[in-house]
Protein backbone atom coordinates (compact mmCIF):
# COMPACT_ATOMS: atom_id res chain seq x y z
CA UNK A 1 0.00 0.00 0.00
CA UNK A 2 1.64 3.28 -1.03
CA UNK A 3 1.71 6.05 1.53
CA UNK A 4 -0.15 8.80 -0.27
CA UNK A 5 -1.10 10.77 2.80
CA UNK A 6 1.30 13.23 4.38
CA UNK A 7 -0.70 13.07 7.60
CA UNK A 8 0.81 11.60 10.75
CA UNK A 9 -1.41 10.32 13.54
CA UNK A 10 0.33 10.91 16.90
CA UNK A 11 -1.13 8.78 19.70
CA UNK A 12 0.19 9.50 23.21
CA UNK A 13 -1.47 10.24 26.53
CA UNK A 14 1.25 12.73 27.49
CA UNK A 15 -0.24 15.95 26.16
CA UNK A 16 2.98 17.98 26.22
CA UNK A 17 4.89 15.32 24.29
CA UNK A 18 2.03 14.83 21.82
CA UNK A 19 1.84 18.56 21.12
CA UNK A 20 5.64 18.88 20.85
CA UNK A 21 5.73 16.04 18.31
CA UNK A 22 2.85 17.61 16.40
CA UNK A 23 4.66 20.95 16.24
CA UNK A 24 7.92 19.32 15.14
CA UNK A 25 6.21 17.31 12.41
CA UNK A 26 4.19 20.30 11.21
CA UNK A 27 7.40 22.34 10.96
CA UNK A 28 8.82 19.50 8.83
CA UNK A 29 5.84 19.82 6.46
CA UNK A 30 3.42 17.15 7.69
CA UNK A 31 -0.21 17.48 8.68
CA UNK A 32 -0.75 16.04 12.16
CA UNK A 33 -3.79 14.66 13.94
CA UNK A 34 -3.61 13.73 17.60
CA UNK A 35 -5.22 11.22 19.92
CA UNK A 36 -4.70 10.71 23.67
CA UNK A 37 -5.26 6.93 23.63
CA UNK A 38 -5.80 3.96 21.35
CA UNK A 39 -9.59 4.13 21.41
CA UNK A 40 -9.59 7.80 20.36
CA UNK A 41 -7.11 6.89 17.60
CA UNK A 42 -9.40 4.12 16.30
CA UNK A 43 -12.27 6.62 16.24
CA UNK A 44 -10.13 9.05 14.24
CA UNK A 45 -9.17 6.32 11.77
CA UNK A 46 -12.84 5.51 11.22
CA UNK A 47 -13.83 9.15 10.68
CA UNK A 48 -10.97 10.57 8.61
CA UNK A 49 -8.81 9.68 5.61
CA UNK A 50 -6.07 7.16 6.37
CA UNK A 51 -2.86 8.78 7.65
CA UNK A 52 0.50 8.08 6.09
CA UNK A 53 1.72 6.60 9.36
CA UNK A 54 1.06 6.38 13.09
CA UNK A 55 3.40 7.30 15.96
CA UNK A 56 2.06 5.17 18.80
CA UNK A 57 2.85 5.22 22.50
CA UNK A 58 2.84 1.81 24.18
CA UNK A 59 1.37 2.68 27.59
CA UNK A 60 -1.83 4.74 27.69
CA UNK A 61 -5.11 4.67 29.61
CA UNK A 62 -8.40 3.48 28.05
CA UNK A 63 -6.64 1.51 25.28
CA UNK A 64 -2.89 1.03 25.17
CA UNK A 65 -0.76 1.02 22.05
CA UNK A 66 -0.47 -2.73 21.79
CA UNK A 67 -4.26 -3.22 21.91
CA UNK A 68 -4.66 -0.48 19.28
CA UNK A 69 -2.12 -2.30 17.12
CA UNK A 70 -4.04 -5.58 17.44
CA UNK A 71 -7.25 -3.85 16.29
CA UNK A 72 -5.51 -2.17 13.36
CA UNK A 73 -3.76 -5.33 12.17
CA UNK A 74 -7.04 -7.27 12.41
CA UNK A 75 -8.81 -4.81 10.07
CA UNK A 76 -8.07 -5.34 6.35
CA UNK A 77 -8.50 -1.59 5.75
CA UNK A 78 -5.61 -0.74 8.08
CA UNK A 79 -3.48 -3.89 8.08
CA UNK A 80 -0.72 -2.20 6.04
CA UNK A 81 -0.79 1.11 7.96
CA UNK A 82 2.79 1.95 9.00
CA UNK A 83 3.09 2.16 12.80
CA UNK A 84 6.15 3.31 14.73
CA UNK A 85 5.90 2.63 18.47
CA UNK A 86 7.30 4.76 21.30
CA UNK A 87 7.87 3.80 24.93
CA UNK A 88 9.82 4.61 28.08
CA UNK A 89 9.90 0.88 28.89
CA UNK A 90 13.49 -0.12 28.11
CA UNK A 91 12.58 -3.81 28.33
CA UNK A 92 9.91 -3.62 25.62
CA UNK A 93 10.75 -4.86 22.14
CA UNK A 94 9.00 -3.75 18.97
CA UNK A 95 6.28 -6.09 17.75
CA UNK A 96 7.15 -7.48 14.29
CA UNK A 97 4.10 -5.82 12.76
CA UNK A 98 5.53 -2.35 13.42
CA UNK A 99 8.20 -0.27 11.70
CA UNK A 100 10.17 -0.32 14.91
CA UNK A 101 10.43 1.29 18.31
CA UNK A 102 11.77 4.56 19.68
CA UNK A 103 12.63 4.80 23.35
CA UNK A 104 11.73 7.86 25.42
CA UNK A 105 13.21 10.33 25.83
CA UNK A 106 12.94 10.46 22.07
CA UNK A 107 15.81 11.12 19.70
CA UNK A 108 13.98 13.69 17.55
CA UNK A 109 16.47 13.52 14.68
CA UNK A 110 16.00 9.76 14.47
CA UNK A 111 12.23 10.20 14.67
CA UNK A 112 12.24 12.65 11.76
CA UNK A 113 14.47 10.35 9.70
CA UNK A 114 12.16 7.39 10.24
CA UNK A 115 9.07 9.43 9.44
CA UNK A 116 10.68 10.78 6.25
CA UNK A 117 11.72 7.25 5.26
CA UNK A 118 8.25 5.75 5.67
CA UNK A 119 6.12 8.78 4.82
CA UNK A 120 8.16 10.90 2.39
CA UNK A 121 7.03 14.43 1.63
CA UNK A 122 8.38 14.66 -1.90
Amino acid sequence: MPNRSKTILVVDDERDLRETLAELLEMAGYRVVQAANGLAALELLAAAPMPGMVLLDKMMPVMDGYEFLLHVRDDPNYRELPVLMMTADSGFRAPPETLGLLYKPLDLDKLLRLVAQHCPLG
